[in-house]
C-alpha cells in the first residue's frame, strides 16, 4: 500500500512538472532572400551595441561599438580604440566628422587620414551600414554567398573585402547577423554585436 501511494505521488509530480513546461519559442521563418535584400537595404534606421576587434598589417585593438543610422547618417563610436579613450565619428554619404578623445574636431580628409592613422585603415562607412544588416551595398556589384536554409548570407564579397557571417539572430520578427568578419588585404575586423535595436 505504501509502494503503490509513492509511486502514485511521483507520477503526479511528474504530470505536474510536464504540464508546466514552457512550450518552445518558433523563430520566425525567413521569407525569400530576393524578398529579404531590398528590405533589409531599404531600412533607414537602426541602432547596435557590440565589440569589435581589429587587426591592421602590425596594429590590433578592441573596442565597445555603438552605432545609430538614420538615414543616410551613421553616428559612431568606439570606446578604447588603442587605450585613447571614445572616438565619435559622424559620416553622411562623403561628409566625415571625427571628434578624437582629445576634443580635436577633424573633417574631410583630415578625419579619414584619423581613422586611418587611429585604426590602420579607412573604414567603408557607407557599404559597412549594409554589411552589418547582412545585406551589399546596393551601389556595388557584389558576389553573394546565401545559406539556402534560411535565406541569408554566409558570404559576401564587394569593393576588396570578403565579409563572413558566422551567426545571426532574432530581432522582432527578423534574422539579423550577430557575428561577422570582415577581411581585406592585411585587414580583418571581427565584429560581435551584443544588442539590436530596429
Amino acid at each position: 500500500m505504501r509502494n503503490s501511494l509513492a509511486w502514485g505521488a511521483a507520477a503526479a509530480a511528474l504530470l505536474t512538472l510536464t504540464g508546466c513546461r514552457t512550450a518552445p519559442v518558433l523563430a520566425p521563418a525567413a521569407p525569400p532572400w530576393d524578398t529579404r535584400r531590398p528590405e533589409l537595404q531599404a531600412r533607414a534606421h537602426f541602432e547596435l551595441k557590440g565589440r569589435v576587434a581589429v587587426a591592421a598589417g602590425s596594429q590590433g585593438f578592441d573596442a565597445r561599438l555603438r552605432w545609430a543610422q538614420d538615414g543616410s547618417r551613421a553616428r559612431l563610436a568606439l570606446e578604447g580604440p588603442l587605450g585613447a579613450g571614445a572616438v565619435h565619428i559622424d559620416a553622411a554619404g562623403n561628409d566625415l566628422e571625427v571628434l578624437t578623445a582629445s576634443g580635436a574636431r577633424l573633417t574631410s580628409d583630415a578625419a579619414h587620414a584619423e581613422l586611418n592613422a587611429r585604426l590602420g585603415f579607412d573604414p567603408p562607412l557607407t557599404s559597412l551600414r549594409y554589411w552589418i544588416l547582412g545585406v551589399p551595398d546596393p551601389a556595388s556589384p557584389a558576389d553573394e554567398t546565401l545559406d539556402p536554409a534560411h535565406q541569408h548570407l554566409a558570404r559576401l564579397e564587394q569593393d576588396g573585402w570578403r565579409i563572413d557571417y558566422a551567426r545571426y539572430v532574432v530581432v522582432g520578427s527578423e534574422w539579423l547577423p550577430a557575428r561577422l568578419t570582415l577581411e581585406r588585404a592585411d585587414v580583418r575586423v571581427k565584429l560581435l554585436v551584443d544588442d539590436w535595436q530596429s
